[in-house]
């Protein structure tokens, strides 16, 4: 690891060191950057360092090297945690330990606090990259209806809460993600009710919804790159237009849909043909794209490489679009979800 070009990237990112350590910014940019193998994050003061290499021990070294290289240059980082993408072991996937005592479990972003778990899952349990979806929410979502769907840990339908959405439905397949979100929640006043978190089959429970005629002013769709299930498959390189298909009636006569598609063999061009055919028909519009924050592409002077593949239009491979949606009929229809309920 070359100690020069990690500390400029350091430097570029001098703004993002706060007195009370609580922030989550990517320190190193992997490929962008100069090292497609690493990528570095900070969570308060909690290193997160993700070894790409394949096998990993061809990546140990640049691991050691920026580990020390960055202990001594932030005094103030307490805990290091290291995840092996490559491992055969799932523990080494999801991370572990090796420096400190403790990775820190909350971070603030925007005003809003976040729980996070760094060792729950291959990911860190807050993504970085969308944390401009996130500003996004908190302007523009006040007083509106919000179905998050591939919820994850809930940031994005915490961040609408914190703009004064009406109501969030977090949906998610798996339970112990969503009690991440409500740790959230609670970390933020905000009222929890068990109807709002929803542990179900993205396929199956927005069939439901579709037949119970219940729409949401915004729908927000980020789902993983790749999922198999016996009720519906995901792939965004390939077919990313059934996910949007499948939500398209989910959402009010002029609300939006905000689309994620973070496949990184996928062309900006090519996702944007796809979308531009979804529109054709004038039923649904791209209102906007939405770029990824500068630290995590990289800034102009320590950008020194670039993707596998071109995301232009977009800034990075996660692209990230809002749609604007146009109903057949535009009578509006009530949402009619299940009341709350206090936990």
């Amino acid at each position: 690891m070359n100690e020069e070009t990690l500390a400029r990237a350091i430097e570029a990112r001098a703004e993002w060191f706060d007195p009370q350590h609580e922030t989550a910014v990517r320190l190193f940019a992997g490929f962008y950057e100069g090292n497609p193998q690493l990528v570095i994050d900070l969570y308060a003061r909690t290193l997160v360092i993700h070894n790409y290499a394949d096998p990993p021990e061809a990546g140990q070294t640049d691991v050691e090297q920026a580990q020390d290289f960055l202990l001594q240059r932030l005094g103030w980082v307490r805990a290091v945690v290291l995840k092996t993408r490559h491992a055969s072991d799932p523990a080494q996937r999801r991370g572990r330990l090796i420096h400190g005592t403790k990775a820190d479990t909350r971070i603030r972003e925007g005003g809003v606090r976040y729980a996070i778990n760094l060792l729950l899952n291959r990911d860190a349990s807050f993504y970085l990259d969308t944390r401009t979806v996130r500003t996004w929410a908190r302007q523009y979502l006040r007083g509106k209806t919000v179905l998050n769907a591939f919820a994850y840990t809930g940031s994005l339908g915490a961040a609408a809460m914190a703009g004064g959405a009406a109501r969030v439905i977090h949906l998610d397949a798996n339970r112990t993600f969503l009690n991440l979100a409500k740790e959230t929640y609670t970390l933020n006043g905000f009222p929890i009710h068990k109807a709002d978190f929803i542990a179900d089959d993205f396929w199956a429970f927005t069939s439901r919804l579709r037949r119970a005629g219940q729409t949401f002013d915004c729908v927000f769709l980020d789902p993983p790159f790749f999922a198999a299930a016996s009720t519906g498959t995901v792939d965004l390189l390939n077919h990313s237009e059934r996910l949007i298909n499948k939500v398209r009636p989910l959402v009010t006569d002029g609300g939006r849909l905000v689309v994620i598609n973070n496949a990184l063999f996928l062309s900006g061009r090519d996702y944007l043909g796809t979308l531009n055919e979804l529109c054709a028909d004038g039923y649904m519009t791209i209102e906007e794209l939405i770029s990824v924050p500068s630290d995590v592409t990289g800034y102009p002077h320590t950008t020194v490489g670039a993707p596998p593949v071109d995301p232009a239009p977009f800034n990075h491979p996660t692209k990230i679009v809002v749609l604007r949606v146009q109903r057949r009929s535009s009578s509006p229809l009530l949402l009619s979800l299940p009341a709350h309920q206090s936990r």
